[in-house]
């Protein structure tokens, strides 16, 4: 793990295109901005984890986790 110091209006560049700023620093929090391309997607890591969660547990439920209420087609 690479660790910068960072003050608030200073910047992290990440590659050619993204770029990550320091935008206010109070008690414990830090507030940063994240400029990068839509093709890249950005979550916090709370929900990152709970999609990865609930993709694993799609991937392995069987046809008995659909509702009940689905409708039938022919």
């Amino acid at each position: 793990m690479l660790i910068i110091t960072r003050k608030p209006g200073e910047k992290i560049m990440l590659g050619d295109d993204t770029v990550i700023e320091v935008i206010e620093v109070s008690g414990s929090s830090v507030r940063i901005g994240i400029d990068a391309p839509r093709s890249l997607p950005v979550y916090r890591e709370e929900i990152w984890r709970s999609v990865k969660e609930e993709n694993a547990a799609a991937a392995t439920a069987g046809p008995d986790a659909l509702p009940s209420d689905l409708p039938v087609t022919k």
